[in-house]
């Protein structure tokens, strides 16, 4: 344990900023399983429903910096891919 009282406070910190990432890391993930299952499903228009709130989930949390916006950057090029295969897919 610190001793330091400016080292307990960054301890405080830290383990605050912590479980705040692990929340938004836990919402991204939640989000992108909601739409793995809309994208085994068959209707398209709620699968791009979908998509849009991932995309909105992954660019807020990306702002924070909770992780890098090229990370998020990366995971909607991907699941855009997926996207536009099952869109094709079905037609």
């Amino acid at each position: 344990m610190p001793n330091l009282q400016s080292a307990r406070k960054r301890m405080r910190q830290d383990a605050k900023r912590h479980s705040r990432n692990l929340w938004r890391k836990r919402r991204i993930k939640d989000q992108v399983k909601s739409l793995e299952k809309a994208l085994h499903g068959s209707d398209s228009k709620a699968a791009q429903a979908e998509f849009n709130k991932t995309c909105s989930v992954l660019d807020k949390i990306a702002a924070t910096g909770t992780i890098h916006r090229n990370t998020a950057a990366r995971r909607k090029s991907r699941l855009s891919r997926r996207l536009k295969a099952m869109q094709q897919k079905k037609a």
